[in-house]
């Protein structure tokens, strides 16, 4: 297959031809190791096939944080390598895997070719570029150090997704054997137990107390099926649902953080993504009022939201960020206030926050690990409670009935 290409030297000069290869990637290796960096590939007996593939329509399209990262640090590489942004931002789009993300792509370079900066045509896809990821870039613009910011956001990007995967890593397992935990006891209460009942009620005897409780749970079950599946429905139902809506968010965001042991966890988690984001934006030269406005719309819990944008107005008026912050003991630890006030006497506040992300990411880490290696056995032992509970109240009057006879 025969492959056009465009690219640049280390002098940034534009290079174009024409490559025989088996593939995409056999071009960009062949390029790579000539010194070059490749702008654009395009296999030229498809390029019908090609268009069809940029306007497929897929049911799992989603963006990754993962990507994002990525797509971030390759830009900042070709950028900073005196590739011009538009050009960039089309060979991210060649190489990019997913169908929906590269349409995007090839839009974002479309609207930068036509002049639109690159912060704004970033902004018209928020579920992918988020409200700091666009202010970042904006910043980029403004102090002409885009491939350094680029850099920044795609660290930033790849510790939030590390402790995203590791949050969810440690929830999983539970999630799983709760699940498995329920179809046993809805198996058992549906098609072991009614065989049984009819055994032991043959017997005539009067049954222990727990043998009627399973009997008539087993019952309930088998003949108002649906009431259990509408009930199970409506919990699964309002627990994804309400916690999207304004009050719902509300109530859950201050429940979270209530929760014995793991309401510490949170505030741990909050306190990361407070510090790691707030660091990067100072970092990145946005001033400390609206670096407080864009952590506010990213800490993603209405209770530390609202104490952020209180520290804002506070701020506005003359005082200390560690001054407003000790106000709020209950969601900010002692060590945060500690660190952000040396941070505001010494001038260097970002690298004071970057001292307590390091801190906080530790005690994630810790508890996350501690957490699998306890949740494990508990759970272990609920499963053997509930499976010896049920062996025990069917056996307990079959034991009755043989030492009678």
């Amino acid at each position: 297959m025969k492959y056009s290409y465009q690219a640049k030297d280390n002098n940034g000069v534009k290079k174009t031809g024409i490559i025989e290869a088996s593939s995409r990637e056999a071009v960009l290796d062949f390029l790579s190791d000539d010194g070059l960096f490749p702008i654009e590939v395009v296999q030229q007996e498809s390029e019908k096939a090609k268009g069809a593939l940029d306007k497929k329509i897929t049911l799992f399209d989603g963006v990754s944080m993962k990507d994002v990262a990525i797509f971030s640090r390759q830009l900042s590489i070709m950028i900073d390598s005196n590739v011009p942004p538009a050009e960039a931002l089309e060979a991210l789009g060649d190489q990019t895997k997913n169908a929906s993300f590269k349409e995007k792509i090839y839009n974002i370079s479309r609207d930068v070719r036509e002049g639109t900066q690159l912060s704004n045509a970033l902004n018209k896809y928020p579920k992918i570029f988020s409200y700091f990821y666009v202010n970042m870039v904006k910043s980029g613009e403004v102090s002409g150090n885009l491939p350094s910011i680029l850099e920044k956001v795609a660290s930033h990007l790849e510790s939030e997704y590390e402790i995203r995967s590791k949050v969810t890593g440690a929830m999983t397992y539970p999630a799983v054997i709760l699940v498995i935990f329920v179809l046993i006891f809805a198996v058992i209460m549906i098609f072991v137990i009614p065989g049984l009942v009819e055994v032991l009620e043959e017997t005539g005897q009067e049954l222990p107390l727990a043998t009627r409780i399973i009997m008539g749970i087993s019952d309930f079950f088998v003949n108002f099926w649906y009431i259990v599946i509408l009930v199970f429905g409506g919990i699964i139902a309002f627990f994804v649902k309400y916690p999207k809506t304004p009050s719902g968010k509300d109530l859950f965001d201050r429940i979270l953080l209530k929760i014995p042991v793991l309401g510490n966890f949170y505030k741990s988690l909050f306190l990361t993504r407070f510090a790691e984001n707030f660091s990067t934006l100072i970092s990145a030269g946005i001033t400390i009022n609206e670096a407080l406005e864009v952590v506010a719309k990213l800490i993603g819990n209405n209770v530390y939201q609202e104490a952020i944008l209180t520290a804002k107005e506070k701020v506005v008026k003359g005082e200390s960020i560690s001054n407003v912050l000790s106000r709020r003991p209950d969601i900010i630890s002692p060590l945060f206030v500690q660190m952000v006030s040396v941070g505001e006497k010494t001038g260097k506040l970002d690298s004071s926050l970057e001292n307590v992300v390091r801190f906080y990411k530790r005690e994630t880490e810790v508890f996350i690990n501690s957490l699998s290696s306890i949740i494990e056995p508990l759970l272990i032992i609920g499963l053997a409670l509930m499976v010896g509970l049920l062996v025990a109240a069917v056996l307990l009057p079959m034991y009755q009935v043989t030492t009678t006879i």
